[in-house]
């Protein structure tokens, strides 16, 4: 059971993406980190995802302790953003395919372009574009479409990203999601639009007269930020779990946002006591050049080079709790 997992303290969930939609990585990075002692892998709510997803399941040879989680969100939550050029303005410099973690910037005769279904709206090539020809767009989706398909597939814990400063918005939804999914339910939450203070408010009044422990809270130091190995760059990821566990709300907290092979280590250090780790970027970095060989479920020399390296990720995260 998740929740047995996440009493010990042993909780690893591996972050695909929210807005990861393609569905031949997201089966090889949940087959690879199944493997490598993963437990909980959150994806796209999309049905084609959660089928690529249970196939990495399948394949990676681990039938007990392992469950998939979908994630969603309010209007301009950056998990569920993707980033557009502007083909008139684009000056083909290629910073932005430079900098794009996912390498889902491609050149073609006269601009840049983003492969859709595998940006995850992260904003590093917003960030460096000299021109400004780079937008994000905020796919909201309406929840009554997209949810049922995934619940009739088995999904078992659906994660609310809340970053919406429309407090109506969050609460509608929240309260779609308690009467509609039976599963478990996990709040990722911010600083980007709310203060600590309104940020504890807010929690307190999503898990009110419920009972304790019956939800996870993901603690999102800067959402997508782990691309470095260090602990400067898990510090914020840190400092958010440390004003949640403060707060002593009675739910499992995780963190994320800016983590990497530091990051429990730090948390450890600064007495901040989590249920588990979530990891993005960091973890889909070390292992991409394996990962996006064609024959990389197959080819068991080039999986076993990305298991030793994934493994290592998971056992050191864990051995700081």
């Amino acid at each position: 059971m998740l929740e047995d997992i996440l009493e010990k303290r042993k909780c690893f969930k591996l972050i695909c993406g929210a807005e990861n939609e393609d569905a031949s990585e997201v089966e090889k990075l949940v087959a690879l980190y199944s493997k490598a002692g993963g437990c909980l892998f959150d994806i796209s709510a999309n049905p084609e995802i959660v089928d690529a997803a249970k196939r990495g399941l399948e394949k990676s040879g681990i039938k007990n302790d392992r469950y998939l989680c979908v994630s969603i969100g309010t209007k301009g939550d950056p998990h569920i953003s993707k980033a557009y050029i502007n083909k008139k303005k684009c000056i083909k410099c290629g910073a932005c395919a430079s900098i794009c973690p996912q390498n889902t910037i491609f050149e073609n005769e006269k601009h840049f372009e983003v492969s859709s279904p595998r940006c995850i709206g992260c904003g590093k090539c917003l960030d460096i574009c000299p021109t400004n020809s780079i937008n994000i767009r905020y796919e909201t989706k309406n929840f009554e479409e997209m949810l049922p398909p995934i619940i009739e597939k088995g999904v078992e814990c659906i994660e609310f990203h809340i970053s919406s400063e429309d407090e109506e918005e969050v609460f509608n939804k929240w309260d779609y999601l308690q009467k509609n999914f039976k599963g478990y339910l996990s709040i990722c939450i911010n600083r980007s639009k709310c203060s600590d203070e309104e940020i504890r408010h807010r929690i307190l009044n999503m898990i009110k007269n419920k009972r304790p422990y019956t939800y996870m809270l993901q603690a999102d130091g800067i959402p997508m930020s782990g691309g470095l190995d260090n602990y400067n760059s898990t510090l914020q990821a840190v400092a958010m779990a440390d004003m949640i566990d403060q707060s002593n709300l009675p739910v499992y907290l995780l963190m994320s946002g800016g983590t990497n092979s530091k990051s429990t280590e730090l948390a450890k250090m600064c007495g901040v006591s989590l249920n588990g780790i979530s990891m993005g970027s960091y973890a889909r970095k070390i292992v991409r050049e394996y990962i996006e060989q064609p024959d990389f479920l197959e080819n068991d020399e080039i999986f076993n080079k990305a298991l030793t390296i994934a493994k290592q990720l998971v056992e050191v995260s864990l051995s700081y709790l």
